[in-house]
């Protein structure tokens, strides 16, 4: 069993479940601690907006808390925050904290019936709107806040149905910062200037980049909104030395015309996952960046975002797996075929959040005895290495033979001319289900469907080579997180005649 990342000061509770030792109490706690260190270090930048040092986030963060307070908000209400990525989101983020309420983050494409539900069923007392000034008041700071009280409920994207609210305890956020310090190496200086493309929203964005970059007294640089050649640009301005988002950002940039101008060498780590990637994509951002540690990061809403880590030790000889379980994360498989090894993967950790909120018939379904049940299939090897092969409720059975999507996707994503593919089940009288791909060609290329079939054949079992395929000219739908929205692709797929 390899043991890739630094488990000192881990300690078990009479549960078994393990958490670092040297955690402290709260965010606001963690904030504190930074801002006394380091009062006058820029802490973050908004493009094309201000930038604050931490004492001027504390404050402006403290000034927000007393407003919640004059508007009657107390400890345990939530907050729904309907803020697109900038200094506001973060100022009504720490504000939460510091008024002991809990941030209620809401996904800013969701449609206006989504958000109402979202509002509804977390039941948010207050609600902070774009366009309208932030709440003002005294400063104030709640001092006693504690490891298992809720900070946040994040809903989940509602692939599968209507969001459900993940509730994020103070020692779930912190346990995560603590594991992308150590699974990522990164130095604690305050030397890292991290570059956000993501949404704020989603625990990638939040819970992975902004958090940890307070934790030590990083630079954190916002992008307001995604767009290629401000993403460039900035790596550039202002000096970006740690980058984390979904691998179509990286190949986007890449072959931008431009991106051969940049000196990339002040980028020391590059991290990815939120999707699949190629190997010859896994390549070309090594080569793209000379000098940083690569590496592939998975997880859920539920395990307050990273749950494994593919260091970049492995990155380029093992690509088709997510790595190995964070320091302070358990890994199991819950009913595991006896053939392939595949089964469903259960996470169990100090970040896997309490519960759904409103939901104890769904939290009782997937946290059990401890494990969350993550309902993706997965199989894990003898040295550790974690391979997701499908959603539990993605995996098709062709006949009663399994089929997993992502082994299918990822043979024909090898092909030379396909950007994009995904594969789903085809209702079939006679076989229950048939294979059907959904592709899209890379700029400049064609994809001849003859030719494609011909190499799925040479790389996959014949009862895995799709018998439906679909070229798209339009991108693939995804969520915030860059996961790929197979309900909305289904119902915007025609299948017509199956190839055989």
């Amino acid at each position: 069993m390899i043991r890739p990342f630094d488990y000192s000061e881990i300690s078990r509770d009479s549960d078994g479940i393990a958490h670092y030792n040297s955690l402290l109490n709260s965010l606001v706690e963690m904030l504190r601690v930074t801002v006394d260190k380091s009062p006058d270090h820029e802490a973050i930048v908004e493009l094309g907006g201000e930038r604050v040092s931490y004492h001027e986030l504390w404050e402006r963060s403290a000034r927000v808390a007393g407003g919640l307070k004059r508007a009657g908000i107390n400890r345990g209400d939530r907050v729904a925050i309907r803020l697109g990525n900038g200094l506001d989101w973060c100022f009504a983020f720490f504000g939460a904290q510091m008024a002991g309420a809990v941030a209620v983050p809401v996904n800013t494409r969701f449609s206006e019936p989504e958000v109402e539900y979202v509002v509804t069923d977390s039941g948010s007392r207050f609600v902070f709107l774009p366009g309208d000034s932030l709440p003002d008041g005294e400063p104030f700071v709640l001092d006693d806040l504690n490891k298992g009280d809720v900070a946040a409920i994040f809903y989940t994207s509602g692939t599968t149905g209507f969001p459900k609210g993940a509730m994020t305890t103070h020692e779930n956020f912190l346990s995560n910062s603590e594991t992308c310090r150590r699974v990522v190496k990164l130095p604690d200086d305050g030397s890292l200037r991290n570059l956000v493309s993501v949404p704020l929203f989603h625990v990638t964005g939040c819970n992975s980049q902004l958090l940890p970059t307070c934790q030590y007294g990083d630079t954190l640089v916002i992008m307001p909104a995604f767009e290629v050649q401000a993403f460039i640009s900035a790596i550039r301005d202002e000096r970006i030395s740690l980058l984390t988002s979904v691998p179509a950002v990286y190949w986007l940039a890449i072959n931008q015309a431009n991106f051969k101008e940049l000196d990339a060498g002040n980028i020391g780590w590059v991290s990815y996952g939120g999707a699949p990637i190629a190997p010859e994509l896994v390549a070309r951002i090594m080569e793209a960046f000379p000098n940083a540690r690569v590496g592939n990061g998975f997880g859920l809403t539920e395990t307050s975002s990273v749950a494994t880590f593919l260091p970049h030790e492995y990155a380029r000889e093992r690509p088709e797996t997510v790595g190995f379980g964070a320091p302070v994360v358990d890994l199991d498989l819950f009913e595991p075929d006896s053939g392939t090894g595949v089964g469903e993967l259960l996470v169990r950790g100090p970040n896997v959040v309490k519960g759904y909120w409103n939901k104890p018939e769904a939290t009782a379904e997937t946290f059990v005895n401890g494990w969350l049940h993550t309902g993706d299939m997965a199989r894990i090897d003898e040295q550790g290495f974690v391979q997701i092969v499908d959603r539990k409720k993605d995996m098709i059975c062709r006949g009663g033979e399994n089929v997993y999507c992502v082994e299918v996707e990822n043979a024909l994503a090898a092909h030379p001319a396909v950007f994009e593919v995904a594969v789903m089940g085809v209702p079939d009288s006679m076989m229950g289900e048939k294979v059907g791909a959904v592709v899209v060609a890379r700029p400049g290329k064609n994809i001849d469907l003859d030719d494609l079939m011909a190499f799925a054949r040479e790389h996959l079992a014949d009862f895995k080579v799709p018998q439906f395929v679909v070229i798209r000219t339009d991108p693939m739908p995804r969520n915030p997180g860059g996961k790929m929205l197979k309900p909305v692709l289904r119902r915007e797929t025609e299948w017509g005649k199956p190839l055989r």
